[in-house]
C-alpha cells in the first residue's frame, strides 16, 4: 500500500477515534458501535472520492461531526446524522437506506440535510434559496438539522483555500448574508465571530490579513494592559470568595473590520479592541442575578463606570437565551475597559447558544424563545410563496439580531427586530388585530401605525371591524409576519375583484351575444392599458375600468398595429457586435478600462459605483454585459446567496487612462477658508476634477459631499488621507452609492 495511502488512513482512523473518546455520547458501548456502524456506511459509500484540496471525502463528514459534539455540544443522534449527512447527495446510497439501518429520526434530519437535485426551472427560481427553504422545512420538525448545516459550513469555510476564486466568493456572501446571522439567532457567538471572520478572509484578503498582523503586534501591549487592570479586580473578588476565572480577548477581526467600515476610523482610533470577562461558580442558595450585580458592586467601587454603556440582559436575556452582564468602566491611564459578567451556566449558554439550554434543568423557560421562533419560522413556510427568493428575504428579515422589548396593557413582553413599528407589534399579537389595526397608542400617546417603536414602549392597539390592510402598510412594517399577513390579505383582496371582474366581463358580452375568448382578450388587453388578462379583471372589478365602450373596442381594426409589432421584431434580430471576454489563468474575469464605451463587456453597478481598486465580482445577466459589483454590496451579497452561479470572478488592470467617479462626505468646523483649502487640495496639489461640490454650513458645523473623478482606489485613499489633515476637517469618507 503506498506510504500517502497509509498517512491518510491513520489520519481518518485518529480522526475516528477522536470523535468516540471526546464526545458526549459513549457513555455506552452501544452508542460506540452505532457511531461505528454510521462511519462505515459513510466511508463505503465515500470510497474512491476526493475532496477539491485532496484530501479522501470521509474526512469532512468526521470534521463535520466533530465540531457538532465538540464546539456545539449536541449528541449522538446528531453526530451519526453528521457522519451521513452527505451520502445521500454524492453517492448510490438512498434515504430509505438510512432509515432501514438508523431509523425514520436519523433518516429525516440526513434528508433535511440533502440539497434539492434533478428538474428545476432556473428561470423562475434559484436552487440555492431552494435548497436553504428545503433545509428549513426540516426545522419545524427538528432544530439539530440547522446546528449540523452550521458545522458543516464551518468546516467548508475553514478549507475553502482549495477552491477557485469566483467559488469562494459565492460561498463567502453566502456565509456572511445568510450563515452567520443565523448562527448569532440560535446563540451561537463563537461560530458566528468564525464565520463572520472567514467570510472576511475570502472576501477581502488583504484587509484580513492586515488587521489580523494588527492584531499580533498589539497582543504583548494588551496582555500587560489586561493584567494591570485585572489585578485590583481579582483582590477585590477574592476577599468576597467569588471562584471564578478572568480573562481577556481582542474583538474578532470582522468586528473591528465592521467598526473601521461604518465609522470610518482606523485599527489605532478603536479604542475597545478587547474585553475583559468574568465566569464564575455560583455561590449556593443565591441567585446568580443577584451575584452578577454584586460583582458589578465591586468593580464599580475600583472603576468608574460609563453609564449609558451598561447592558442588562440577565433581568431580560436575549431573543437568542444570550445573559450576561456588560459594562465599560475608566481603566488605568484613562482607557475604557468592556467588562462582561457570566455565570459558567450563562457562559456555555453564550458560546452554543440554544444547544446548551438542553443541559439544564430550567431550560423550558429559556427554550421558549427558541420554540416562538421557530414558530415564526413555520408561518413562513406554511404559506411558502411560489419565488424562493421571496421566500429567502422573508427569512432573512427573521434573523434580526439587534431587538426591543416592549410591553402590552397587561405587562407581557414582546420581542421585536429594531426599527419595529406599532403594526408590527400589532401583527405579533395576532394577525386580525393586526388587519384591523387603525392607529396606537404608546405610552397612553395616540400615533400612527408607522410609528417606530422603542425598548420599554408600553403598546395598546386600536381596531376597526371595517379596516383593511393597504399597500403602504407593507411598505413600513419589518416583521416577515406583518408582511406575509398583508401580502396575504392583499392578495385576497385582488383575487375577489378579479372574480368580480371577470363576472361583469362574462355578463357585458353575453349582452352582444359573445363569450370570452383569447382573441377577444388579445383585443381587450392593450384597449384598456392593462399587462394581462388578471390586471384587466382587477380593474373591471375595481371599478377603474368601465365596459360602456366595449361594443365599439372589439369592432376596431387592428392590423396597422400588427404590423408595426412585426416591424419591431425584425429590427430586434439584427445582431449586436459581440463583446469579448478576457480571462487570467485562474480563470478570473479581467476588467480592461482602456475598452471604447461600446466594446466594454461590463457595466458598473450603480448601487455601490466600484473604481479600480475595488475587490470586485461581475454577475452574468442573461445575454446583457456582465454587472461588476463591489464584494462587500448588498445587492452583490444578495447574489452570492441565492444566484452563485452567475459569479464571476474579476480583476481590474492596472492602467490609468480612464477617470471614475466617485463621491466623498465630508464634515468638521466651518471655519474661515475651510471650503477654499478644500477645494485647493482636491484641484491643484492633487490635480483631481471635480464634479459637483455641495458643502453648506450650520451652526459652526459644515457637512456635504463632493462628486469628483479618481482613476482607482489609491487616487481615492490619498485625497482622503490629504483632506483629513486640513484644519477643521474633522471626517472624511467614500459614499458607495450614488444616485
Amino acid at each position: 500500500m503506498p506510504e500517502k495511502v497509509l498517512i491518510e488512513n491513520r489520519k481518518i482512523d485518529e480522526l475516528l477515534e477522536q470523535l468516540i473518546s471526546n464526545c458526549n455520547f459513549n457513555s455506552s458501548e452501544k452508542d460506540v458501535k452505532l457511531i461505528r456502524k454510521a462511519f462505515n456506511m459513510a466511508n463505503d459509500a465515500h470510497s474512491g472520492m476526493r475532496r477539491k484540496s485532496g484530501d479522501p471525502y470521509i474526512i469532512h463528514p468526521l470534521n463535520v461531526a466533530l465540531i457538532v459534539c465538540e464546539e456545539i455540544g449536541l449528541g449522538l443522534t446528531s453526530t451519526v446524522c453528521a457522519i451521513l449527512h452527505d451520502v445521500v447527495e454524492d453517492t448510490d446510497l438512498t434515504i430509505e437506506d438510512i432509515e432501514n439501518a438508523f431509523g425514520k429520526k436519523i433518516a429525516s434530519i440526513v434528508d433535511g440535510l440533502t440539497k434539492i437535485s434533478g428538474v428545476f426551472d432556473k428561470e423562475s427560481n434559484s436552487l440555492q434559496a431552494e435548497n436553504f427553504r428545503k433545509m428549513l422545512l426540516t426545522l419545524s420538525d427538528d432544530v439539530r438539522v440547522i446546528f449540523i448545516k452550521l458545522a458543516d459550513r464551518l468546516h467548508n469555510m475553514r478549507t475553502l483555500d482549495s477552491l477557485p476564486r469566483n467559488t469562494q466568493i459565492k460561498i463567502a456572501g453566502e456565509t456572511i448574508y445568510l450563515y452567520a446571522p443565523l448562527a448569532h439567532r440560535l446563540g451561537l457567538y463563537t461560530i458566528k465571530s468564525e464565520l463572520e471572520d472567514l467570510s472576511l478572509k475570502y472576501r477581502y484578503p488583504e484587509v484580513y490579513h492586515e488587521i489580523a498582523e494588527k492584531i499580533k503586534l498589539t497582543e504583548e501591549r494588551r496582555l500587560h494592559v489586561i493584567n494591570h487592570f485585572s489585578l485590583p479586580i481579582i483582590d477585590a473578588l477574592d476577599k468576597n470568595g467569588f471562584d471564578f476565572h478572568i480573562s481577556g480577548r481582542p474583538k474578532s477581526i470582522y468586528s473591528i473590520w465592521q467598526k473601521m467600515h461604518q465609522k470610518n476610523v482606523t485599527f489605532e482610533e478603536i479604542y475597545d479592541l478587547f474585553a475583559i470577562r468574568i465566569v464564575f461558580n455560583p455561590k449556593p442558595g443565591i441567585p446568580e442575578k443577584t451575584q452578577c450585580w454584586n460583582i458589578y458592586s465591586i468593580i464599580t467601587d475600583i472603576y468608574a463606570p460609563k453609564p449609558e454603556r451598561i447592558r442588562d440582559w440577565v433581568s431580560t436575556p436575549k431573543a437568542n437565551g444570550y445573559e450576561a452582564l456588560h459594562t465599560t468602566v475608566m481603566g488605568p491611564k484613562g482607557k475604557w475597559m468592556e467588562v462582561q459578567i457570566r455565570s459558567k451556566r450563562m457562559d456555555e449558554i453564550a458560546e452554543r447558544g440554544f444547544a446548551a439550554h438542553w443541559h439544564y434543568k430550567d431550560k423550558s423557560s429559556q427554550a421558549s424563545e427558541l420554540d416562538k421562533w421557530i414558530k415564526r419560522i413555520r408561518e413562513t413556510l406554511e404559506s411558502p410563496t411560489a419565488d424562493a427568493m421571496e421566500f429567502l428575504d422573508d427569512f432573512k428579515l427573521n434573523l434580526f439580531s439587534s431587538e426591543i422589548l416592549v410591553f402590552t396593557p397587561k405587562g407581557q413582553i414582546i420581542t421585536l427586530p429594531k426599527d419595529a413599528t406599532a403594526l408590527d407589534f400589532a401583527y405579533d399579537i395576532h394577525t386580525e388585530i393586526g388587519n384591523k389595526a387603525i392607529g396606537a397608542k404608546v405610552n397612553h400617546r395616540l400615533v400612527p401605525l408607522s410609528h417606530i417603536l422603542s425598548s420599554g414602549d408600553q403598546v395598546e392597539i386600536l381596531t376597526s371591524d371595517v379596516q383593511k390592510p393597504t399597500l403602504e402598510w407593507y411598505h413600513f412594517v419589518t416583521t416577515v409576519k406583518a408582511k406575509s399577513a398583508i401580502k396575504n390579505a392583499l392578495k385576497a383582496e385582488t383575487k375577489n375583484r378579479t372574480e368580480v371582474g371577470k363576472n361583469l366581463l362574462i355578463e357585458k358580452l353575453k349582452e352582444i351575444n359573445l363569450t370570452p375568448s383569447s382573441r377577444i382578450l388579445k383585443k381587450l388587453i392593450p384597449a384598456y392599458d392593462t399587462a394581462h388578462k388578471d390586471e384587466l379583471y382587477s380593474k373591471i372589478g375595481s371599478g377603474i375600468v368601465s365596459l360602456d365602450n366595449l361594443k365599439d373596442i372589439l369592432s376596431k381594426n387592428t392590423k396597422s398595429k400588427w404590423v408595426r409589432v412585426w416591424g419591431l421584431s425584425v429590427g430586434r434580430s439584427q445582431k449586436k457586435p459581440e463583446k469579448k471576454e478576457t480571462y487570467d489563468s485562474s480563470g478570473t474575469l479581467i476588467l480592461r478600462e482602456t475598452m471604447e464605451d461600446e466594446e466594454r463587456n461590463y457595466t458598473l453597478a450603480k448601487c455601490c459605483n466600484p473604481i479600480p481598486g475595488d475587490e470586485v465580482v461581475a454577475v452574468r445577466q442573461g445575454d446583457g454585459p456582465l454587472m461588476v459589483h463591489r464584494t462587500d454590496c448588498k445587492v452583490a451579497l444578495k447574489i452570492m446567496s441565492s444566484q452563485g452561479d452567475r459569479l464571476v470572478a474579476a480583476k481590474w488592470t492596472q492602467h490609468k487612462v480612464l477617470s471614475y467617479l466617485a463621491r466623498i462626505h465630508l464634515n468638521g468646523w466651518d471655519r474661515f477658508g475651510v471650503y477654499n483649502a478644500i477645494t485647493n487640495t482636491i484641484t491643484k496639489e492633487l490635480n483631481i476634477s471635480m464634479r459637483t461640490i455641495n458643502l453648506h454650513g450650520h451652526d459652526g458645523i459644515f457637512d456635504g459631499t463632493i462628486d469628483l473623478y479618481v482613476h482607482n482606489t489609491t487616487d481615492l485613499n490619498n485625497l482622503i488621507l490629504n483632506l483629513m489633515k486640513l484644519k477643521g476637517v474633522e471626517a472624511v469618507h467614500r459614499v458607495e452609492a450614488m444616485e
